[in-house]
C-alpha cells in the first residue's frame, strides 16, 4: 500500500437536487431489501458476486489495512458440513444457550434450529474478520478496528447484492468456530458472519415486518 498523496479527481459533485433525486432513488431501492430464508437453487454466475466483493472491498478501514477475507463457497459438500455444523450449535442455542428473553424476542421472525438454506442457496459468503496480519518477515502486524471496518464492507457487500438483483440472509450461529476449520483459515482471521446469496425461492415468505422512521433514529442538533 502506497503511503504517498495524490489529488482527487473522480469526485464528481452533484447539484443539490440532484443529490436529493440519487439519495431518494437508492432509499427506494434499498427499502425493497428483505431478509431470505426460502432460497431458489438456481445458479448465479460467480462475476456478479465477485463485482460485489469488489465491491465490499472498497469500503474505509482502520489505517486502511483492509481486515476483511470473503470466502465464496458452492461446493455442494463444504456447504453440507457448513449446514451440520451450523445446526449443532443452533440446537443448543434453541435449547437453552440464548435465553428466554432472546428467544422470546426472535418468536414473532418464526426461526428455529434448522438452516436448510445453507445448503439449498447457491453461494455463501463467509466473511472473516483479520485481527492482524503476517509480513514477509514473519512478523505479526496488528489491525485496527478491525471488527468496525470488516462491518462496514459487510454492509457494502449486502447493498451491492441487493443492487445486482440477488437476495441475502446473515447468518451468525454462535460459536461460528466451526468455519474457521472447515475453510481452513489462518489463525489471525475470525469468523464475522456467514452471508447466504441467492435467488429467492417461488412462493418465499418473509416475516411481516416495519422499520423505524426517521424520526426514530435522527436527531438534529
Amino acid at each position: 500500500m502506497n503511503n504517498a498523496h495524490i489529488p482527487l479527481t473522480n469526485f464528481n459533485r452533484a447539484a443539490p437536487n440532484d443529490s436529493l433525486k440519487r439519495a431518494a432513488s437508492f432509499h427506494e431501492l434499498m427499502k425493497t431489501r428483505r431478509s431470505v430464508r426460502d432460497f431458489s437453487d438456481e445458479a448465479i454466475l460467480p462475476e456478479i458476486i465477485d463485482q460485489c466483493i469488489q465491491t465490499a472491498g472498497t469500503a474505509p478501514s482502520g489505517a486502511n489495512q483492509q481486515p476483511w477475507h470473503f470466502v465464496v463457497i458452492r461446493d455442494t459438500g463444504v456447504k453440507r458440513q457448513i449446514r451440520k455444523a451450523a445446526e449443532e450449535e443452533e440446537v443448543e442455542f434453541y435449547a437453552g444457550r440464548a435465553g428466554d428473553i432472546w428467544l422470546d424476542t426472535l418468536k414473532p421472525l418464526g426461526t428455529n434450529a434448522e438452516k436448510p438454506f445453507l445448503d439449498q442457496a447457491p453461494a455463501l459468503i463467509a466473511i472473516f474478520e483479520q485481527k492482524y496480519h503476517v509480513n514477509d518477515q514473519g512478523n505479526q502486524i496488528k489491525h485496527y478496528y478491525s471488527k468496525e471496518s470488516t462491518g462496514i464492507a459487510t454492509g457494502l457487500l449486502i447493498t451491492a447484492l441487493h443492487n445486482a438483483g440477488l437476495v441475502t440472509l446473515t447468518h451468525t450461529p454462535s460459536p461460528m468456530n466451526f468455519l474457521t476449520k472447515i475453510l481452513k483459515r489462518p489463525s489471525g482471521e475470525r469468523p464475522f458472519l456467514l452471508l447466504v446469496v441467492g435467488l429467492p425461492a417461488a412462493g418465499a415468505m418473509v416475516p411481516d415486518i416495519t422499520k423505524k422512521s426517521l424520526s426514530d433514529i435522527r436527531t438534529n442538533i
